[in-house]
């Protein structure tokens, strides 16, 4: 009998953890679920990927993945079949990179019209617009209103062409060491020591690095943001904003020219970019 006791008292306490683990799990599941109050004119789906960007969690495409490493492109031994590759590699991952800055965009003119009309903001929009003014570097003496006229100058997408062209040039089809071991397909530079490569033919006195990136995810952000930020790209964002004042389709052809900065070569490197263009276009599935 003492066993048979003890027996149910087990079943009794496993029954009760059970219950215990299931009301965690609905509980957690509920508040997962609660989005915050907010006027945003957002679907819940953007909404939980503008959350998920700030609190800097994964923001990677299904299709790219934080963990999808970078294929050995040098195992092609027909040059099409390259290209096509290291496009169809990248381009997920651009598209939902321009998709999260959209966004960011459709928040921040939601933003605008609240100001406009003097509405008070929500704690979670006042937190939100706070965050996209120090991650676009906007200036501080600016007025809440003034600053949102300023992101929405710099807070726009990059053609999938312009960036599938910029990232063949600069990482030779996805073959450099940099690209291969870094993810940097965009020969983009950071000046902390340690934050990448040493580069082979660094001149004497500089101090800058090859960023080094944690995944695809990562890189394709950091470059659409330096594309829209840093002040290098000023002309590109302005030819950006008289498409969209004109109503016209942004195109990698119109904001190619905004690319004199990115390259000491200049207007050659600009020249170059768009012969790549017109010869592998058609590779690129867009």
């Amino acid at each position: 009998m003492p066993k048979t006791h003890d027996k149910y008292q087990k079943l009794r306490y496993f029954a009760a953890a059970c219950g215990l683990f299931a009301i965690m799990y609905i509980a957690d599941d509920y508040f997962d679920s609660q989005l915050p109050d907010t006027k945003l004119e957002l679907t819940e789906t953007e909404l939980r990927i503008l959350i998920d960007d700030f609190d800097r969690k994964s923001t990677s495409s299904t299709d790219s993945g934080e963990s999808k490493t970078v294929p050995n492109f040098k195992q092609y031994d027909d040059v099409t079949e390259k290209k096509k590759a290291f496009f169809a590699y990248l381009l997920p991952e651009i598209r939902h990179q321009n998709k999260v800055t959209l966004i960011k965009r459709k928040a921040i003119m939601s933003i605008a019209q609240q100001l406009e009309g003097h509405q008070t903001l929500s704690p979670f929009t006042v937190k939100l617009l706070k965050n996209m003014r120090r991650e676009y570097k906007i200036d501080k003496g600016l007025t809440d209103l003034q600053s949102t006229a300023v992101l929405l100058h710099r807070v726009d997408m990059i053609p999938p062409e312009l960036v599938l062209i910029q990232a063949a040039n600069e990482s030779g089809w996805g073959t450099s060491r940099f690209a291969r071991k870094g993810y940097n397909f965009f020969g983009l530079w950071c000046f902390k020591q340690g934050c990448g490569f040493v580069p082979k033919r660094r001149n004497e006195g500089t101090v800058h690095e090859v960023a080094k990136f944690k995944n695809l995810s990562h890189a394709v952000k950091t470059y659409i943001r330096n594309l829209n930020r840093h002040y290098a790209y000023k002309e590109l964002r302005d030819i950006r904003a008289d498409l969209r004042a004109q109503d016209k389709p942004i195109t990698a052809k119109a904001l190619v020219h905004g690319l004199q900065s990115y390259s000491e070569r200049g207007q050659d490197y600009i020249d170059e970019l768009l012969s790549m263009m017109r010869v592998n276009k058609e590779h690129m599935n867009l």
